[in-house]
């Protein structure tokens, strides 16, 4: 869903909203119940739409990472065959909180003779971030 729909479905629910609680009214039923259910209906549908957005992206993600594994499954000795989408395969296993494999594949990518520097040192620093949060984070929980 674009930002102009979204934008019309928020717009009909505000205008829907005290129209169906007026209406309850009239019908008999309490202003609090037509409030609580009609709140409690859009909180659902907010959460269902929520999860199957995060569900999408995530599997859109997955994809992608299957996509890139097998480019360089296909040609290793190829620096391109790292990149899907103009993502670097270690760079989406951070994303994704593989920092053990982000390593492997980036140190990879590293022995390659056609890798460029930048794109090397942008993706060990991005892997030296990754550590840093998670030796952060133990520290938080012990």
């Amino acid at each position: 869903m674009n930002y102009a729909a979204t934008l019309a479905v928020l717009v009909v629910l505000a205008f829907c909203f005290p129209l169906s609680v007026r209406l309850g009214a009239q019908v008999g039923v309490p202003e609090a119940v037509s409030v609580s259910v009609l709140g409690a209906l859009l909180t659902f549908a907010a959460a269902t739409f929520l999860v199957r957005w995060q569900v999408g992206r995530y599997r859109r993600t997955m994809e992608r990472l299957e996509a890139a594994r097998a480019q360089v499954r296909a040609d290793p000795q190829n620096p391109r065959a790292y990149f899907v989408g103009g993502e670097h395969l270690g760079a989406l296993l951070l994303r994704l909180d593989r920092r053990r494999e982000a390593s492997e594949v980036i140190d990879r990518y590293a022995r390659l003779g056609g890798a460029r520097e930048s794109e090397i040192v942008a993706l060990r620093e991005a892997l030296a971030r990754a550590q840093r949060r998670q030796r952060r984070a133990q520290g938080r929980e012990a």
